[in-house]
């Protein structure tokens, strides 16, 4: 009769690369059936088989085991039985496998991420049969059961109070098609830059076409939760935004997009014009100076106002609201010309969402839209110059770009 030994030796070089996978899994399945067993044994104080001889033993005796359970771990999926054990007060409960425990937490980490990432319900069984093999738990159901944690977390992250003064901030909406709804909804989403320099996603919520009322609702929940004014609002042309902005009457400055401006103005010109006219328009915001910026604009209008006069209008229409950024650090204009800063975390999940046609209704898709957008906000950089931003949150005026030492906009 071979040993233990001998015959795990044997079954080792039995092994070869095309066996290796299931090889594995029969020995995790062995060992963690091994350890099943071991925790019972503690448990009663006795081997299999074994009698109880101590007065003060144990009561429990082992009572066969219980049906074949499937496993999902990384590796695949493997099967166990729980050993049963009667005569005790309470219910013997694994503290490797607990009671209907039917994957590993790595594995309940790996389905909704995989969900999140544009791997549609639909998809699962397909992508990931023959990995953790045919005994896995793949149901959509179960797919669903792991992602409603989602929209707990977004219940209360939406409620949190902010912490942290705000310098800047940038807006914009992503429009998203529900399958149960007849028309596209804007999720509303905001960043924040604080005075350390970090950039967070404070607001994400759900608001009909931009409107100034889904605006003005939004705004006034952040200050609820404790937001205070910021010095700048970065956001396109949507006047829904602006509007809601007079209203509340906040004392800041607003700066509209410059791709947007550039990109509509390019509208109104002829196709075979856009490259040289394109190359003049994005001259503009780079421009040292306002003054500069103003004359580059007037050369743009001069050049293409007989030929292209709508874009011209665009080009001039709410050109205060275009040449903000000037007003503070040059170190940070960078951030400050362009909705960049919340339009770019928009690419991925523009992606996730057409990957996948899964959103019966729009509230559906406001957590998944929020964890997409919480994984991008580790990638996050810091603003330029972050030592900078006290002072502009204390009010000092900046012309050109160039602190003003000798005046203040507002008390410190």
């Amino acid at each position: 009769m071979k040993s233990k030994q001998a015959t795990t030796e044997a079954d080792v070089h039995a092994t070869s690369w095309s066996t290796l996978e299931s090889f594995a899994r029969e020995r995790i399945q062995g060992w963690l059936q091994m350890i099943l067993e071991e925790e019972v044994t503690e448990l009663i104080g006795r081997e299999r088989y074994e009698r109880r001889e101590a007065v003060d033993a144990p009561q429990g005796y082992r009572n066969g085991y219980g049906k074949p359970r499937k496993l999902s771990m990384s590796c695949g999926t493997i099967t166990v039985q729980r050993p049963r054990v009667r005569g005790l007060e309470e219910r013997f409960e694994s503290r490797i496998l607990p009671l209907f425990k039917r994957r590993t937490e790595e594995i309940g980490e790996l389905l909704p991420q995989l969900y999140l990432h544009g791997l549609a319900q639909r998809d699962f069984e397909l992508a990931l049969r023959g990995l953790l093999g045919d005994g896995a738990p793949l149901s959509p159901t179960s797919i669903a059961r792991l992602t409603e944690r989602w929209h707990e977390e977004f219940q209360a992250w939406r409620k949190a109070p902010i912490e942290g003064e705000v310098v800047y901030l940038w807006a914009d909406g992503i429009y998203v098609k529900a399958g149960f709804e007849k028309e596209k909804a804007a999720v509303l989403v905001i960043v924040a830059a604080f005075s350390d320099g970090n950039k967070r996603v404070i607001a994400v919520e759900s608001g009909y076409r931009e409107s100034k009322e889904s605006w003005l609702a939004l705004l006034r929940e952040l200050v609820r939760r404790g937001m205070n004014v910021p010095r700048l609002v970065v956001a396109d042309g949507a006047l829904g935004l602006w509007s809601a902005l007079a209203e509340l009457g906040w004392e800041c400055e607003e700066q509209r997009c410059w791709n947007h401006k550039i990109t509509n103005v390019l509208d109104a010109v002829a196709k075979k014009e856009q490259p040289r006219a394109s190359e003049l328009l994005k001259k503009i915001p780079y421009a040292d100076t306002r003054e500069e910026a103003e004359k580059l604009r007037d050369d743009f209008i001069k050049r293409y106002r007989d030929r292209f006069p709508k874009a011209c209008e665009r080009l001039l229409d709410d050109w205060e609201r275009m040449v903000s950024f000037y007003s503070f650090p040059k170190q940070h204009w960078k951030h400050l010309r362009t909705s960049n800063v919340v339009e770019s975390p928009f690419a991925s999940v523009r992606l996730r969402t057409s990957a996948s046609k899964r959103y019966k209704k729009t509230a559906n898709a406001e957590a998944i839209l929020w964890k997409l957008l919480m994984v991008a906000e580790k990638t996050f950089r810091k603003l330029n110059s972050p030592e900078l931003l006290p002072s502009v949150a204390a009010g000092d005026i900046y012309v050109n770009g160039v602190l003003n030492k000798r005046s203040r906009t507002r008390a410190a």
